[in-house]
């Protein structure tokens, strides 16, 4: 049985293929179209489905749209407020929407339009398919594919994304976002194949919101920018904590509430985007970071007092704060957290198709995420078809690892496509950057390099039976990071040969990889070692300021050639930049 899962209703819109429960391909809309996110969240971009990314997991399979079994939206149009609907089954909008706009924050006047746009998403992927793609979705009718689609909830879809990829086959689950159809934040515990709710908790308390806001406050772009934040107060000390916690109240039960920000009452004018940040921009983000962590353990104690789990495993767009994760996974009650990689509203199509499969198909779970490597992949062939048609220099090496890592070792910055791309925000070695971190220089070459804010950190990839000896672990003596969504304290004897890897609080985000994972990844890492003594590189995302990592071949070239990296291996190919 194929099961299709689709996230459209935000953005970070994405497919996911799944076949009798394996997991066959995942993917981004945004890796195709080159559009960061897919699309802006807003109600106009509903109509917009994953076209490319369904494209590309139904040619994974070797099959058309009329051959899939059931489809899963990851959003439930009946759970939203439907006064806005007329008898006649017709909405109405504003002429003037900000002029109508009332008092309550939680509706927009542009929810009918929203609502309108996601009830009609079988009719747009019934006939609105581009024509380069319309072979692959013809020759399905538009009752067929009605009668085969289930509109699922959000925060369901975030938390099946989890339960049912985690390595724990019983698991405390947490999930926390912006906002799906009216939720933010759910607490339930999966067990013995089934999973419980126990708590939610609605608009306008949201973690992921406040967030935003504070994102948007401080000159970054909202619903996109929220890590640099993250980032950002590392630098900064939590001087205005006791005003955040008036904003962000915990209450009983593992609960918190969201008073009105009032940001710039609070702390005067919102910086603009371009200008300087100055040190109470740094103490803002400072003081909402360690809000967000004592938030998150206060709700993570009490979800484990309801549910006496050993293991918690965490989904929605919040759970890409990788610091937080690790106050969770540090200070938390928990034995093992978990962290489902695409975490963003792209992994909820992942938990629609797996909810659905798992719910109509016997046998229990069949699978589980040991890695992010389920998008598309590309032969030498391909790639020397690519390279020749381009008309450029390239020559094929005879021991891949080997010859990159001689480069890395001559202090090259090196842009490294192989095998299949990643699902989710990170890049983890298959469409990454790559460098040494011997050099404490190399941070601000990474960084000039992708047209980066400076305080912006890179991160460590490391042989995973050797983590221990580079990195703090939060509990055992073993660190398992395979999707760089923990944060590990540097110690300081470490940090002298790898100073550029090490952020200013003294921790890292490390990756960790095993040779079953990406064994020329590994094998790179190894031969690195063999010529530094460290088993460690410096790996950032393949691509360029404000553009999606790339997928393709040709991506891969026109990012190379458009930035100041030295080489390009790709595949069994090197290209280097002509001389003069």
């Amino acid at each position: 049985m194929f099961t299709l899962g689709i996230n459209a209703a935000f953005h970070d819109c994405a497919a996911v293929l799944v076949h009798d429960g394996e997991v066959l391909a995942a993917a981004e809309e945004e890796r195709f179209t080159r559009i960061k996110h897919g699309k802006r969240p807003v109600p106009f971009t509903a109509w917009q489905l994953p076209f490319h990314a369904i494209d590309y997991c139904l040619g994974q399979a070797g099959i058309h749209l009329r051959e899939v079994d059931q489809i899963a939206y990851s959003f439930d149009p009946a759970l939203l407020d439907q006064s806005s609907v007329t008898p006649q089954g017709e909405i109405r909008l504003p002429l003037q929407p900000s002029a109508r706009r009332g008092p309550d924050a939680v509706s927009s006047p542009w929810d009918p339009l929203f609502l309108s746009y996601v009830c009609n998403a079988p009719r747009q992927l019934a006939a609105g398919a581009p024509l380069h793609l319309a072979e692959r979705f013809a020759g399905v009718s538009l009752d067929t594919l009605v009668e085969r689609w289930t509109y699922l909830d959000h925060h369901l879809c975030h938390e099946a994304s989890a339960f049912l990829a985690a390595p724990a086959t019983d698991s405390a689950v947490l999930t926390m976002d912006g906002r799906g159809e009216g939720v933010t934040t759910s607490y339930g515990h999966f067990q013995r194949g089934e999973y419980r709710r126990l708590k939610q908790i609605a608009m306008p308390h949201s973690l992921g919101l406040l967030y935003e806001e504070v994102t948007r406050y401080l000159g970054f772009l909202h619903a996109s920018d929220e890590y640099k934040v993250m980032a950002l107060a590392s630098y900064g000390k939590p001087v205005y904590l006791g005003a955040m916690r008036e904003i962000l109240r915990l209450e009983d039960h593992g609960g918190f509430s969201l008073w009105p920000a009032e940001l710039v009452e609070r702390f005067g004018p919102a910086r603009r985007r371009g200008e300087p940040f100055e040190e109470h921009h740094r103490n803002i983000a400072s003081s909402l970071q360690h809000a967000l962590e004592e938030t998150a353990l206060h709700m993570a104690a009490w979800l484990h007092t309801q549910t006496g789990a050993a293991d918690l495993t965490m989904a929605g767009g919040v759970a890409l704060n990788c610091v937080m994760n690790a106050r969770i996974a540090r200070d938390g009650p928990f034995e093992r957290v978990w962290v489902q990689p695409a975490a963003g509203d792209a992994g909820t199509a992942l938990g629609a198709a797996l909810y659905l499969d798992h719910r109509r198909s016997p046998g229990g779970r069949r699978w589980r995420m040991d890695h992010a490597y389920l998008g598309p992949e590309y032969t030498d062939e391909e790639i020397e078809s690519a390279l020749a048609g381009a008309h450029l220099g390239y020559r094929r090496l005879a021991n891949v690892a080997e010859e990159a890592a001689d480069l890395l070792a001559q202090d090259k910055i090196l842009a490294w496509f192989q095998g299949r791309m990643e699902f989710g925000p990170r890049a983890l070695g298959a469409r990454s950057i790559l460098a040494s971190p011997l050099n404490g220089e190399m941070q601000a070459r990474l960084n000039r390099l992708k047209d980066r804010e400076d305080f912006r950190p890179v991160a460590p990839v490391v042989l995973e039976e050797r983590a221990h000896e580079w990195f703090v672990p939060h509990r055992s003596g073993r660190i398992r990071a395979p999707f760089m969504l923990f944060v590990y304290d540097v110690p300081d004897h470490c940090a002298e040969r790898i100073p550029a890897v090490r952020h200013t609080d003294g921790t890292a985000r490390v990756q960790t990889v095993a040779r079953d994972q990406n064994p020329r990844y590994y094998d790179l890492i190894q031969a690195f070692e063999s010529r530094t003594g460290v088993p460690v590189l410096v790996n950032t995302s393949f691509n360029t300021r404000s553009r999606p990592i790339v997928c393709t071949p040709r991506d891969a070239l026109e990012a190379f050639f458009t930035s100041p990296l030295d080489v390009l291996v790709m595949g069994s190919y090197l290209v280097e930049k002509p001389h003069g």
